[in-house]
């Protein structure tokens, strides 16, 4: 089969073009697909959560509406009385007992508004309860009740006249308008299944349903009465906790996965949970899928067609010019052949007409090439004279300015020469720590002259490391890393210490300063820096053992690269900062990897 298509550019062609047609429109019938399922499941889940939220906003205004009225009723002329008098007043019984009835009557949510006098006198109530498990419940919440100056209760059932009832309760203390001593308690109780028709009839999916949770996550309504009262991790394990006050969970239920909706009612931290089964909008995701795929295979045999037609009308000219130069000798001069399109094989053929003049050229070139090339290394020996003629010119300064009694011009001078010879001089890598330590200091003190009174630095070097042989150049781009960025951004004096140590086979130094520091930002940026070039020389390090790598730098990277390239990966920069207290950068250089100076 490899054969069968090697032969022929024809085949190979049509195989490419092919998939070059087929994985795209693959490729964009199932992103689409993805698209469309996505945008299907996105819009159910937020009109699952419009629904939710309109949900929401009635349940808040029946709070609203049962927590003004409880405002109203604690302030009634009427009630003050009948709680401040120790006897009851029958009159005044019935006329409060009226008026609370009204306002039960007039709100098909309101199950029961009782009150409760702390003098003994009768209890005020709207309804007859033989039994309330109240009681049992501020027990249970007694903490939580009591510090309260209103308490909305879990889900509990009370006994009445017309029957057993479950209801959830407003409880809040009356006090005196003028003492503001507790006279009593009112309750005000909504009826829990006029909540679950408030539920039941807000239009959610046929198969799903809405859980309302109060703030302990205790099922109030919704769902299988067999539920109620429970908390929600008992009734769906697999669910885990509503940590969040509104979001989307996928969960399994009964074997079935169910998209979770949950949104709040923040007066009272309570929650509405809805369910949507995930078949609802699977179904419309089919349907989709079908569409999708029917277009993707009218679509290939479309293109498959085009193909094909498209491979005739250009291959078959280029067939005819593979026959025509099947026998052409490439030792010879390449033959003009007469050019009669101007397409793409038009300018193949007219390419081939112009291979031998541009052989000649080339030819040329190189020769030109190798010539520029010599006279490139003649320039290179000349420019190597010029170091010489700097070292002379600046020890004539050296010996003028001492004729003229400038000490500190001519010190300067010298500390420059001697940082220049000891930087250009003959190319070599290695140095004596001591030469390493004098061109540092060589470097301080000509930045000391220029910058009079803003920095002081110390060395603090073993002697016993002093002869031993070191990557010159390390330490001055570090010295001048923490002048330039730590120092002269300070308003006050800095100080830059510079230490060397032996410890167990290798020496470390570190150069730290009480410069500004850096940010946790910038101090990440140049670790990452430096961990890049640690990765880049990492592919590269059996070749740098061999090459000598030549410095055009001498920032933070270049000189971890050259510790890297020469003693290895464990010997890099470490830089540590603190924003407003300075930096400190350390490496370290395993001994035996040089020659002790002479």
């Amino acid at each position: 089969m490899r054969r069968w298509f090697a032969k022929s550019l024809k085949r190979k062609l049509s195989l490419l073009i092919l998939f070059a047609v087929v994985l795209p429109l693959l490729s964009m019938g199932i992103v689409s697909y993805s698209i469309a399922t996505s945008v299907t499941e996105d819009k159910a889940k937020q009109a699952g959560m419009n629904t939710l939220k309109q949900m929401s906003d009635k349940l808040d205004f029946v709070i609203q509406d049962v927590e003004n009225m409880s405002v109203f009723l604690i302030g009634q002329k009427d009630i003050q009385t009948y709680l401040n008098n120790e006897e009851g007043d029958v009159n005044s019984y019935s006329l409060i007992v009226g008026t609370l009835w009204n306002l039960s009557y007039s709100k098909k949510y309101i199950s029961n508004i009782t009150i409760t006098p702390k003098n003994g006198n009768p209890a005020l109530s709207t309804t007859t309860i033989t039994n309330s498990g109240l009681f049992p419940l501020s027990q249970q919440y007694e903490s939580v009740y009591k510090s309260a100056s209103k308490w909305w209760s879990p889900l509990y059932e009370i006994q009445t006249s017309d029957g057993p009832k479950k209801v959830i309760s407003l409880v809040r203390p009356i006090r005196d308008v003028s003492t503001f001593k507790t006279l009593g308690t009112l309750t005000v109780s909504l009826d829990q299944a006029e909540i679950e028709r408030y539920l039941t009839g807000a239009g959610w999916e046929s198969s799903g349903f809405v859980l309302l949770l109060d703030q302990y996550d205790q099922i109030m309504s919704g769902g299988d009465p067999s539920w109620l009262a429970r908390t929600v991790g008992e009734v769906f394990p697999k669910m885990g906790e509503l940590t969040e006050t509104s979001g989307v969970l996928n969960v399994q239920r009964d074997e079935q996965p169910h998209t979770v909706l949950f949104n709040p009612i923040p007066r009272l931290g309570w929650k509405l949970v809805g369910f949507i089964p995930t078949q609802i909008y699977q179904k419309q995701n089919g349907y989709v899928l079908t569409v999708t795929a029917v277009t993707i295979v009218i679509a290939l045999l479309l293109a498959m067609g085009m193909v094909l037609y498209f491979l005739q009308w250009v291959t078959k000219p280029l067939i005819k010019l593979t026959k025509y130069l099947k026998d052409l000798n490439p030792d010879e001069t390449i033959p003009t052949y007469e050019v009669k399109s101007v397409d793409e094989v038009g300018l193949l053929v007219h390419s081939y007409n112009k291979l031998s003049e541009r052989i000649g050229r080339l030819k040329d070139q190189v020769q030109l090439n190798e010539a520029m090339k010599k006279e490139a290394d003649i320039m290179a020996l000349q420019a190597q004279i010029n170091p010489h003629f700097l070292y002379n010119t600046l020890s004539s300064i050296h010996w003028i300015a001492l004729m003229n009694k400038d000490l500190q011009i001519a010190e300067m001078v010298g500390a420059l020469s001697d940082f220049l010879r000891f930087s250009l001089n003959k190319g070599e890598e290695f140095c004596a720590v001591q030469q390493e330590i004098s061109h540092a200091q060589n470097y301080a003190y000509i930045q000391a002259i220029r910058f009079p009174d803003q920095f002081e630095i110390e060395f603090f070097i073993d002697p016993a490391m002093l002869q031993t042989s070191m990557l010159k150049l390390l330490l001055q781009p570090l010295i001048e890393n923490s002048l330039i960025h730590g120092i002269q951004k300070k308003k006050a004096k800095g100080h830059v210490y510079v230490h060397g140590e032996l410890q167990d086979s290798q020496m470390k130094f570190v150069v730290e300063d009480t410069g500004i520091g850096m940010d946790e930002t910038k101090l990440r940026a140049i670790q990452d820096q430096l961990a890049l070039a640690n990765r880049q020389l990492g592919m590269l390090s059996e070749v740098a053992k061999e090459t000598k790598i030549a410095v055009t730098s001498y920032g933070l990277i270049n000189v971890h690269r050259r510790l890297l390239l020469h003693y290895g990966a464990e010997s890099g920069l470490i830089v540590e900062s603190t924003q407003g207290v300075g930096t400190s950068i350390s490496f370290s250089i395993p001994l035996g990897m040089g020659e002790l100076a002479t």
